[in-house]
């Protein structure tokens, strides 16, 4: 045994003591006996009540036995009302059960009492209903969706959220296909990530398969008001009618960025890889729902400055989707190596100069929140390897996870060269293909298949481990360089000093990144009739792009700049992506004035945002 592997494997039994009460011994984020039953297969049967906000039907789970002697089945559940639980057989046989405690973080185990029956395989079916507060659905009246005219409700089932609308093992190291039948009000259309027919009858009865194995954290539904545009022969958008025209021509590249993520990492293996503009109220810039990837609305600029999230959501279908972190304690396996293929995209289809814009903001933004963690006393967060064990998972999607994950990548790609990189990635993506592994199995990879036939030193087990154990940047990191960006800077500090005014700057043939740059590293404390020097010059307060919005409002929030308060006002009840409201409510809450502002605020924006963003910010403000 390697000292690595002794290293790593003394991590997880400490790991493993830590467990929170309840939870399995295998994923302390869920309460199912995966090591005595596994699920296979699930059929859905739903009904969506919009009047009552719920999701009405059945799920039939088929597992295999891994345990001869197993008299229960243990599923997790969030908020759901289970009405009955069957053994499905030549007849059907009633079982008993009973829900477990609540837990804030895990929900409800639901308990179900198992026979003695033959065979290596069984199925059960649950009749059960979800709560209009469910967690993993957002339901949304006609007023708060882009049509105004008729509702509309998706699921966000990542991290830990899939349990509130299907009880099932609720754990990335289950991997289950999946077949659906929904029915939904006549006039709206129902998508899922599954096989998505763009021609089917919009008729209220919609059939869904889902042939590969995946985790329950991708099981993805919406329904409302859809129509289909195809961008490409295996890519197209899916979003309400008024919104069709601008997401179809913004993400046209989708089709030449899925032929370039082949030829560097190999055939996608999903089938189709369309797209869902949802509604601004999603909390996430994308989820990368198989087949059909969940993006928010925020990143249509115009301009396509803003699609390398679609170039991270579509890396997803190798490094997340194909291969999954099997707990959400290894989550930079998902997001770190996509950050990194998302970037790897963005230089093959926008450029060299763009691509090391993205790295540099990426290293900015990964450097503001590993501070943030640290002045909250989370220093242990900014490690890669991370114990989350009864805490939310959710907590662990920083920026760590994405850039300190991609920079590993980068250091990587620093000692070996990216040919042999490359080569690496793709027999992990092949050898593990449909599967979920654990930084434990990671690195026994990386030692078996790269480290142990370098034999010159280039790398050692020791940097590798600095990078995956220890917190913050380790002294290895290649830093990012971008002259486009030192440009800028320049610009900026000439402005600063009284040597240009405002309408000097050189501003012309700035792209968005250069305007994130330059807004992004303003002094904090700059004052606020700065601030109006550029309004006046630029019309910052009523710019379009919104992550430009975003950072402007910071600078504004910080300068106490009222004119961009009306702005403020409309941004944060307008949309509820996290990335871009979370931290303008943090900034608001240094100051008394500015907490009363968010609360005021808040109060009318709270019912947009999806559950777990109003859990946060209700702990932020009240």
């Amino acid at each position: 045994m390697s000292s690595m592997t002794q290293l790593w494997r003394l991590v997880l039994v400490c790991g493993c003591l830590m467990i929170a009460a309840g939870a399995n011994a295998l994923d302390a984020h869920s309460y199912a006996n995966i090591d005595d039953v596994r699920a296979t297969h699930a059929s859905l049967n739903l009904r969506a009540d919009f009047q009552r906000q719920q999701l009405i039907g059945t799920v039939d789970l088929t597992f295999d036995r891994l345990s001869k002697d197993v008299r229960e089945v243990v599923l997790d559940t969030r908020d759901l009302t289970v009405r009955k639980v069957e053994l499905i057989g030549r007849r059907n046989r009633a079982l008993i059960f009973e829900m477990g405690l609540r837990d804030a973080i895990l929900g409800s185990p639901l308990k179900i009492q198992l026979p003695a029956v033959p065979g290596a395989t069984f199925k059960l079916r649950v009749q059960y209903e979800t709560s209009p507060e469910a967690s993993g659905l957002q339901w949304l009246t006609p007023a708060q969706t882009a049509g105004k005219q008729q509702p509309f409700v998706y699921s966000q089932s990542q991290a830990v959220h899939a349990r509130s609308w299907i009880p099932l093992q609720d754990t990335p190291q289950v991997r289950l296909k999946y077949d659906a039948h929904i029915e939904t009000p006549r006039n709206l259309l129902a998508v899922m990530s599954a096989s998505n027919d763009p021609n089917t009858p919009r008729d209220g009865s919609y059939d869904f398969e889902m042939p590969q194995p995946i985790p329950s954290y991708l099981f993805a539904l919406a329904i409302g008001d859809l129509q289909f545009k195809a961008i490409g022969a295996r890519t197209g958008v899916y979003s309400e009618p008024s919104v069709l025209a601008v997401a179809s021509h913004e993400f046209a590249d989708v089709e030449a960025m899925l032929s370039t993520c082949e030829k560097l990492f190999g055939p996608y293996q999903w089938g189709r890889y369309d797209l869902l503009i949802l509604p601004p109220s999603f909390m996430w810039g994308g989820m990368e729902n198989p087949r059909l990837s969940f993006i928010t609305p925020t990143v249509i600029a115009g301009d396509r400055s803003l699609v390398s999230l679609i170039a991270h959501e579509l890396a997803h279908s190798w490094s997340g989707n194909l291969v999954t972190n099997n707990s959400w304690n290894s989550a930079w396996l998902n997001e770190g190596f996509t950050t990194y293929l998302e970037r790897r995209i963005v230089e093959v289809v926008y450029g060299v100069d763009r691509r090391a814009m993205e790295d540099t903001l990426g290293m900015q933004s990964l450097r503001v929140d590993m501070a943030e963690l640290e002045g909250k006393g989370d220093r242990d967060l900014t490690k890669l390897r991370v114990n989350l064990n009864g805490r939310d998972p959710d907590e662990g999607f920083s920026d760590v996870a994405y850039e300190k994950g991609r920079f590993f990548v980068g250091f990587l790609e620093s000692r070996l060269g990216r040919d042999r990189l490359d080569a690496f990635m793709r027999d992990y993506f092949a050898h593990f293909a449909f599967q979920s592994v654990s930084t434990e199995q990671f690195l026994d990879y990386f030692e078996a298949q790269v480290l142990s036939k370098l034999g010159d030193a280039k790398l050692t087990q020791e940097e590798i481990l600095a990078w995956i154990d220890s917190p913050g940047l380790p002294p290895t990191v290649v830093e990012p360089k971008s002259d486009a960006f030192a440009k800028v800077d320049e610009a900026k500090e000439s402005w600063l000093r009284g040597e240009l005014n405002a309408k000097q700057l050189p501003t012309g043939q700035w792209t968005a990144q250069q305007w994130l740059h330059f807004l992004d590293n303003l002094p904090r404390d700059i004052p606020a009739r700065r601030l109006g020097e550029l309004d006046a010059a630029f019309q910052l307060t009523t710019a379009t792009n919104n992550m430009i919005v975003h950072s402007w409002l910071l600078d504004a929030i910080r300068a106490g700049y009222e004119p961009a308060y009306a702005r403020l006002d409309q941004y944060l009840t307008s949309i509820g992506r996290r990335k871009l409201v979370k931290d303008l409510y943090e900034e608001l809450a240094k100051s008394p004035e500015g907490k009363d502002r968010a609360k005021g605020i808040y109060a009318k924006a709270r019912p947009l945002y999806q559950v777990p963003l109003a859990d946060q910010l209700d702990k932020l403000l009240n």
